[in-house]
C-alpha cells in the first residue's frame, strides 16, 4: 500500500501486530488478521478438494507474496531515511503493508523518489524471477499463472508485476497517488496538488465501483479502499497545513489542575468528576514528577481503592516539550509513546499542557481566523 503518516492508524494497528523481526533497524510486525488469511487460503484449497499439497503451496505462495510486500515497504523506508524521514515500523495486513513514517517528504522530487521506490522494487523482483525462469527453460507467459505444482516462481513474478501496476494507479493511498501529487506539486502548492490528486483518486474509485457492480464485486471493495484512502490523505495534508508554524506555546492549555504525589486516588477522582480534565500533571516543589492518566486512575480505583496514593500508578516517563518547539514535532513524540498528553516545561517549571482535543481546537480555530492572524489557541 505504501508509506503512511497518519497520527493514529499505526498506533491502533500495533496492538494487534506483534514484532516478528527487525530489518535495517525497522520493526516488522504481522497483524493477527494476516494469520487468519493464511488459514483461510489453506482451508479454501483443502475443502475444495485440491489436496494437502495444493493447500500448502497456496499458503507458501501467499507468504512469498508478502515477503515481496515487506521488500516493497522497506524500499519506501530506506529511501525515506536518505531524506531524514524515520519509519516507526512496517505492519503486514491482509490487504498489504503499511510503512508508518513520521512524515512524508515535502519536496516533490524527494516524495517522488520515495513513492517510486516500492513499485520499482517489485519490478526488479519480477525481472529476477523471469530471468531465473528463462534460464531453466520454463514458460513465462501469463497463462503460466494457472500452474500450481512447480509454478510458484512464475506466479510470483507475475504477481510482482501486478503489485507494481496496481500501486502506480494515480489514487491515494497507492504510491501512484503520491507520484501524481509530487508531479503536480512541481507546478503548484502542495495543498492544491493534494486536493487534485485526492479528487482524481475518488473519481477513479467511482469508476471502479460502477464497473464492479456489473462485472466483479472485488472492484467495489477496491473502490471503497481508494475512496477512503483519498479522503484520509486530503484530511492529513489539511491538518499538517493547519499546524505548520504553530509552536507548543501556541497550542498549549494554561488552565488545568495539578496533583501532587502525596494525593490519593480519591482526591484525583474528585478532580476528574469536578471538571473536563482527563489527565493530570503530577508536580512536586515546582518540578514535574509524572502524569496521571484517566485510564490509569480508573484501573487503580477498581483494584486498589480510593485511599491509595497516586505516586505508584502515575506515568513517570512523560512527553515534555519546550514552548518554542514545533507542535508537529511534539505530536510525533506523542504518537511514538502513544501518550494522551504532553507537558510544556520552561526553565524547569510546568507552563502548559497539550492534548489531542486541544490540538483539534487549534485546527478548528485556524480555519476561522484571517490568514494574517497569529496561530495558536489557549484555554
Amino acid at each position: 500500500m505504501g508509506p503512511r503518516s497518519s497520527e493514529r492508524v499505526g498506533a491502533r494497528l500495533s496492538w494487534w501486530a506483534p514484532q516478528v523481526l527487525r530489518i535495517a533497524g525497522i520493526p516488522i510486525r504481522i497483524h493477527a488478521t494476516f494469520l487468519l488469511l493464511l488459514v483461510w487460503i489453506g482451508a479454501l484449497h483443502w475443502f475444495a478438494g485440491d489436496g494437502a499439497t495444493a493447500a500448502v503451496e497456496a499458503v507458501l505462495l501467499m507468504c512469498l507474496v508478502f515477503a515481496a510486500v515487506v521488500l516493497h515497504e522497506l524500499s519506501h523506508a530506506l529511501v525515506g531515511r536518505r531524506f531524514g524521514v524515520r519509519t516507526r515500523d512496517i505492519i503486514l495486513l491482509p490487504i498489504g503493508g503499511v510503512a508508518s513514517m513520521d512524515h512524508l517528504p515535502q519536496r516533490p522530487a524527494q516524495e517522488l523518489l520515495v513513492a517510486l521506490a516500492g513499485p520499482a522494487t517489485n519490478l526488479v523482483l519480477a525481472g529476477l524471477l523471469f530471468g531465473a525462469t528463462a534460464l531453466r527453460g520454463g514458460a513465462m507467459s501469463i497463462e503460466a499463472l494457472g500452474l500450481v505444482r512447480g509454478g510458484l516462481v512464475i506466479q510470483l513474478a507475475w504477481i510482482n508485476v501486478s503489485l507494481a501496476v496496481f500501486n502506480l494507479l494515480p489514487a491515494f493511498p497507492m504510491d501512484g497517488g503520491r507520484v501524481f501529487r509530487a508531479l503536480l506539486a512541481t507546478m503548484m502548492n502542495r495543498d492544491r496538488a493534494t486536493r487534485i490528486a485526492a479528487r482524481t483518486g475518488q473519481g477513479l474509485a467511482v469508476v471502479f465501483g460502477v464497473v464492479g457492480l456489473v462485472a466483479n464485486p472485488l472492484l467495489v471493495l477496491i473502490a471503497l479502499f481508494i475512496w477512503i484512502g483519498a479522503a484520509e490523505e486530503a484530511r492529513q495534508t489539511e491538518l499538517s497545513g493547519a499546524l505548520a508554524g504553530i509552536s507548543a506555546s501556541g497550542a498549549m492549555m494554561h488552565d488545568f489542575r495539578e496533583l501532587t504525589p502525596s494525593m490519593t486516588l480519591g482526591d484525583a477522582a474528585a478532580f476528574a468528576l469536578d471538571g473536563w480534565q482527563r489527565d493530570f500533571p503530577v508536580v512536586e516543589d515546582g518540578v514535574v514528577r509524572g502524569l496521571l492518566t484517566r485510564s490509569a486512575l480508573l484501573r487503580a480505583l477498581a483494584h486498589e481503592g480510593r485511599a491509595n496514593y497516586i505516586a505508584p500508578i502515575m506515568d513517570h516517563e512523560v512527553v515534555t516539550a519546550s514552548p518554542a518547539e514545533a507542535l508537529e514535532d511534539v505530536l510525533s513524540r506523542m504518537r511514538d509513546r502513544q501518550a494522551s498528553a504532553a507537558l510544556v516545561v520552561d526553565d524547569g517549571g510546568l507552563v502548559g499542557m497539550i492534548t489531542p482535543e486541544n490540538v483539534l481546537d487549534v485546527v478548528e480555530l485556524s480555519r476561522l481566523r484571517p490568514a494574517s492572524s497569529s496561530p495558536g489557541a489557549r484555554r
